[in-house]
C-alpha cells in the first residue's frame, strides 16, 4: 500500500501570475544584494552598500552615528539586566525583547563589557591602549556606524532572498552539488554568493534568520557561517589596496577563491565543525524540501516550493514587521559584542606580542614553502584575527617582496574569520559557534589555505 509520503503526485501548471509572486521579490533581492555594477568612483559595488553609505551619510549629517551605536549598545545592556533582576512585563510579554533580554551570564557579561568600553572610547577616559584610534575608536568611530546602516538596510531587504521562495527555488538544483561536495543543503549558495559579493555580514545575518527558522541543523549553520560567508570583492580590493597590488586583482581573486573551495571541502570534516550536532532550533516549513516527489520534474518542484513560500509571505504588514524584527536584533543584540571582542582583540594585538609568538609555528611551514621573507610574514599568520586588514597593513610596512605580499594578503582574506566584525557578528547572533570555536577554525583554515595561496603565489612569480 502507498503511504501519503510516496504516492505519486500529479503535477498541476501554476499561473504565471502566480510565478511572478516569486519572480519579482526575488528579481529585487538579487539586484539590490547580490548584483555588482561599477562604481563611479572606481571598482565595483552592490546597491545595498551604495544604499547604506547614503543612510550613513544623512544620519551623520544630523548627528554622528556613533552616538546612535552608544544608545544601542546602552539599550542592550539595560534590557539584559532589567530582565535578569526583575523580569518586568514590558520585556516579558513582547517576544522581541524577550528574545534580546533573556541570555547567559556570559553574554551579559559581554554587553556590560561592551558598554563599558564604548563610554570609554566616546569619553576618552581610562587607559589610552583601550579607545586609541587603532582599537576602540577604530571599532566605534569606523566599523560600528558602517554595520549599524548596513543592518539598517539588509534587514528589510534580506527578506526578498529568504521569504519569496528564491532560496527554495535554486536550493533544488544546487543540492545535487552541496549535499555531496560540502553536506550543505542548496540553499546554502546564496549566503555564499550574497557575502561574496555583498558582505560578509550578510551572509552572517542571512544564515543566521535561515538557522532560526530551522532550515538548517546545527551543524550546516555552523559550517556556512564560518565556511561560506566570505569576503566580499569589495574587502579584496582594500586588502589589494593596502599591499599596493590592485593590478593583480584577477591573479588574486582566482587564488582566494581555489583556497576558498578546498577549505570548505575539508574545514567542515574536522572538529570542532564535525562535532556538532545535526539537530534544529524548530522544524522548518519544508522539511523534505530536497526529495523531489514522484509526478514532478526537478523544475516543477522547485517552481512549487518556491510560489508555496512566496504566497505565504504577500502580507507587507508581516514583512515590515520581519524587518524591523531583524533590525532590532542586530542593532541590539550584536553592536555590544562587536563592542567588547573587537576591541578587546585589536588591544591585544596592538599591546602584546601574542600575535607574533602565536605566528612563530607558522614560520617552519612558510620556510618549507619557500616563502621569501618568512619571518616577517609568520608575525601575519594569526593577527588577522583580530582584523583582517592588519595582515596586509604590516605586510606593506615591513614586508619588501611582491611575492610575499600577496601571500600575506590572500590567507588573511581566506582566513575569513576576524573578530572586529564577522567574528563578532557570529558571537552576538544565535548561531552555535563560540569564541573557542571560531580561533580553532582560523588556525585550521590558516593551515588548509596557505599550501594552496602558495602554490599560486609561486606559479604568478
Amino acid at each position: 500500500m502507498e503511504t501519503k509520503e510516496n504516492k505519486i503526485v500529479k503535477y498541476q501548471k501554476i499561473g504565471f501570475g502566480r510565478v511572478l509572486k516569486f519572480l519579482i521579490p526575488s528579481i529585487i533581492g538579487v539586484l539590490l544584494l547580490m548584483t555588482p555594477f561599477k562604481n563611479p568612483e572606481g571598482g565595483s559595488t552592490v546597491a545595498v552598500s551604495v544604499i547604506s553609505k547614503a543612510i550613513n551619510a544623512g544620519i551623520n549629517s544630523v548627528i554622528p552615528i556613533h552616538y546612535i551605536a552608544i544608545f544601542c549598545i546602552t539599550v542592550s545592556t539595560l534590557l539584559a539586566i532589567i530582565y535578569k533582576i526583575a523580569k518586568p512585563a514590558f520585556i516579558e510579554n513582547v517576544k522581541i525583547l524577550k528574545d534580546l533580554s533573556n541570555i547567559t551570564p556570559f553574554w551579559l557579561f559581554a554587553r556590560i563589557l561592551g558598554c563599558i568600553i564604548g563610554y570609554m572610547t566616546i569619553l576618552k577616559v581610562g587607559p589610552e591602549i583601550i579607545w586609541s584610534d587603532g582599537t576602540g575608536g577604530l571599532i566605534l568611530f569606523e566599523l560600528i556606524g558602517g554595520l549599524l546602516t548596513i543592518f539598517l538596510v539588509a534587514g528589510f531587504i534580506l527578506p526578498f532572498l529568504t521569504e519569496f521562495g528564491l532560496l527554495e527555488y535554486v536550493g533544488i538544483f544546487l543540492s545535487k552539488v552541496m549535499r555531496p561536495v560540502f553536506k550543505l543543503p542548496g540553499r546554502a549558495a546564496v549566503d555564499c554568493v550574497a557575502s561574496w559579493i555583498g558582505d560578509g555580514t550578510i551572509g552572517v545575518a542571512l544564515t543566521n534568520k535561515q538557522y532560526e527558522e530551522g532550515n538548517y541543523t546545527e551543524k550546516e549553520a555552523s559550517v556556512i557561517a564560518t565556511t561560506f560567508s566570505a569576503v566580499s570583492i569589495t574587502f579584496c580590493l582594500v586588502v589589494l589596496e593596502n599591499i599596493g597590488m590592485v593590478d593583480y586583482f584577477g591573479k588574486f581573486y582566482l587564488t582566494v577563491g581555489v583556497a576558498g573551495i578546498v577549505a570548505a571541502f575539508l574545514a567542515p570534516r574536522i572538529p570542532p565543525l564535525s562535532l556538532k550536532k545535526d539537530t534544529r532550533l524548530r522544524e522548518p516549513e519544508n522539511k523534505n524540501e530536497e526529495a523531489i516527489p514522484e509526478g514532478y520534474t526537478r523544475g516543477q518542484w522547485a517552481l512549487q516550493l518556491a510560489v508555496n513560500k512566496a504566497e505565504k509571505n504577500l502580507d507587507i504588514k508581516n514583512f515590515l514587521k520581519s524587518g524591523f524584527e531583524t533590525v532590532l536584533s542586530l542593532w541590539i543584540g550584536v553592536t555590544p559584542i562587536i563592542m567588547a571582542a573587537g576591541t578587546l582583540a585589536l588591544v591585544l594585538s596592538e599591546a602584546t606580542p601574542i600575535f607574533t609568538y602565536l605566528g612563530m609555528p607558522f614560520l617552519p611551514i612558510l620556510n618549507l614553502l619557500k616563502v621569501p621573507e618568512a619571518v616577517e610574514a609568520s608575525k601575519t599568520m594569526v593577527v588577522g584575527f583580530a582584523d583582517m586588514v592588519v595582515p596586509s597593513i604590516l605586510a606593506q610596512e615591513g614586508i619588501t617582496s611582491e611575492m610575499t605580499k600577496f601571500i600575506v594578503g590572500a590567507t588573511s582574506v581566506t582566513q575569513l574569520i576576524y573578530m572586529s566584525e564577522t567574528g563578532a557578528v557570529i558571537l552576538g547572533s544565535n548561531l552555535p559557534v563560540n569564541l573557542p570555536d571560531l580561533f580553532i577554525i582560523f588556525l585550521e583554515r590558516t593551515l588548509i589555505t596557505l599550501p594552496v595561496v602558495v602554490i599560486f603565489a609561486h606559479i604568478f612569480f
